[in-house]
């Protein structure tokens, strides 16, 4: 899943461990979401947006395309 979190996180100023902090997470797991290593969780998604003051949708990107009937 693509995100906007770094481009967030850099407009405030912020390193990952001041986001990790402020989220109540690790540092690593603020890079794995940076780096599309790691999918936040539904309540950390949320802690995020909030934080940045944006909607879910606009702070992650949903690349998923489900497969067409026959498999393709």
């Amino acid at each position: 899943m693509l995100n906007r979190l770094r481009e967030q996180r850099e407009a405030k100023g912020w390193s990952q461990g001041e986001l990790a902090r402020r989220l109540g997470v690790s540092r690593q797991t603020i890079n794995a979401v940076e780096t599309d290593k790691y999918d936040p969780s539904l309540p950390l998604a949320l802690r995020m947006a909030k934080l940045f003051a944006v909607a879910v949708p606009d702070l992650f990107i949903d690349d998923w395309e489900p497969e067409n009937a026959d498999g393709r």
